[in-house]
């Protein structure tokens, strides 16, 4: 961590954290606390969050994804473009520091909570929580950092508008959409300002309760397909990675296939002779990430040996920076661990909020994912190393399939994107209960519909700028200032 202090508002004190940290921790009391929430309000009207207009001086979308491009793989950037240019929604899942830039001219509140920084609908779904049941949250933490609790709730919404365009939904089908996920954020904020503290820390979204709203509110077609998602998710394991990802070659050794460019083992890379030394450093990698695990992790990971690694292409908005899956063996070749080893660069919120707490960004990424989940990967960690290119970078680690799964958002109806768009804001609302002051966010929410109104029209307006700036990337790939492969 890092040796400056800084100030951090929490559920129901404020925290003064150090290296040590070590600070002192003031309760307030519920009254002081929905005080705060009125007060923040006063500050910063919820009207004022409603509309979009870009300012005169709005940084140019197209430049902003070139600066990204700079600290990226470069022949895997067309991979990247060319997976945004689908459409305006999977443009919109790539352009989080596009957003990030329009966010932080906006009004803000004072009310802070451990962000998802991409918080669209694509980065919440199923994943197995360590008791092996199948629970949904937000997903992805590669943005994650403190700050204004409306910023996340703005990049839902907004991609709701911009999945329902995309859907062919008119205005007041999108309307009721929007609506609806802004709506159950503040409804659920109010009722874990009133929760125990106990009860809001374990709150949690089974799958099973998931399937019995999905059902009441989907016909039969919408159904069965929830279903096949479900019970794909729930195959998704690394027997089944073993399965699929795997091939046994001439000596009888377990390797990982080759599908370039999306997956490349490290032989292919490098070479055999810079392979060998690649994979010894691979192994030093293994024993700094295990440090970082609590003692009984570390012993599960330690009855596992390293087998083989490759490059794997993954997501949207990632695609670019440095992958990599790595196979563990246990008691024979058939009892595996996959690991993704996800390089972690500084989250596009940075600039416009503050530094990270954490010296490693990849620590930065498991501590607010650990914060926003009520139950997280138990292999997560992190690392740092120099790269074949000298360079130091963080890194952290999960399991690459452990019961991941994610919507269809592209096949859902009017009626079931408002119901997922519902299960996103309560879900949206626990992580930042957990982390920020639910009694100040839900005081400055209220019980009437401003808040909900206010993002409803942001929502629309911005989904007008995605739309705008996905029309100059269409023109920035057909005149030849970026490149695009499509089809991976």
């Amino acid at each position: 961590m890092t040796i400056a202090s800084r100030t951090v508002e929490g559920q129901g004190h404020v925290v003064r954290r150090r290296a040590a940290r070590s600070a002192r921790v003031e309760h307030l009391s519920k009254t002081e606390r929905a005080a705060r929430g009125k007060a923040a309000r006063a500050e910063v009207p919820r009207s004022s969050l409603a509309g979009w207009e870009p300012p005169s001086d709005r940084r140019d979308p197209v430049g902003v994804l070139e600066e990204q491009a700079l600290t990226r793989v470069p022949e895997l950037i067309p991979i990247r473009h060319g997976r945004m240019i689908v459409s305006a929604f999977t443009f919109y899942r790539g352009a989080a520091a596009i957003m990030a830039a329009d966010l932080s001219g906006r009004p803000r509140t004072s009310l802070h909570a451990q962000l998802c920084g991409d918080a669209h609908l694509s980065n919440f779904g199923a994943f197995a929580a360590p008791d092996r049941r199948l629970i949904f949250s937000v997903n992805d933490f590669d943005e994650t950092l403190p700050g204004p609790f409306e910023w996340d709730v703005e990049r839902l919404v907004a991609s709701i508008a911009v999945a329902g365009r995309d859907r062919g939904f008119d205005l007041t089908q999108r309307e009721q959409c929007n609506l609806a996920a802004a709506r159950a954020y503040r409804r659920a904020m109010r009722e874990f300002a009133q929760s125990r503290t106990l009860d809001l820390w374990y709150a949690r979204l089974d799958v099973d309760e998931l399937a019995q709203r999905w059902s009441a509110a989907g016909n039969a077609k919408q159904r069965k397909r929830f279903e096949r998602n479900i019970a794909k998710a729930r195959s998704k394991d690394s027997q089944r990675a073993w399965s699929r990802l795997t091939r046994v070659d001439e000596d009888g050794r377990p390797r990982i296939i080759s599908e370039p460019p999306l997956i490349v083992p490290i032989e292919e890379l490098l070479g055999p002779e810079a392979s060998a030394e690649l994979a010894h450093t691979v192994r030093t990698v293994i024993r700094s990430y295990r440090r970082t695990l609590p003692s009984d992790r570390r012993h599960l990971l330690e009855r596992f040996r390293y087998a083989d690694a490759a490059r794997k292409v993954v997501g949207v908005g990632s695609v670019g920076t440095r992958a990599w899956i790595v196979l563990m063996l246990g008691v024979d070749d058939g009892d595996p661990l996959f690991l993704q080893f996800k390089e972690a660069q500084p989250s596009v919120l940075e600039p416009y909020l503050t530094r990270s707490d954490f010296a490693n960004h990849g620590q930065r990424v498991v501590e607010g994912q650990r914060l926003m989940q009520s139950a997280s990967d138990i292999m997560l960690g992190w690392f740092r190393t120099a790269g074949i290119d000298g360079a130091e970078r963080d890194f952290y680690i999960r399991q690459l399939w452990d019961g991941k799964g994610s919507a269809l958002v592209d096949l859902m109806e009017p009626n079931v994107l408002a119901t997922y768009a519902e299960i996103c804001g309560w879900t949206l609302a626990r992580a930042h209960a957990r982390s920020g002051d639910a009694v100040a966010i839900a005081s400055y929410l209220g019980g009437g519909d401003g808040f909900d109104r206010a993002m409803a029209s942001f929502a629309e307006a911005y989904a007008d700028q995605n739309e705008r700036d996905y029309a100059a990337f269409q023109t920035a790939v057909a005149d030849g200032r970026l490149q695009a492969e499509m089809g991976l």
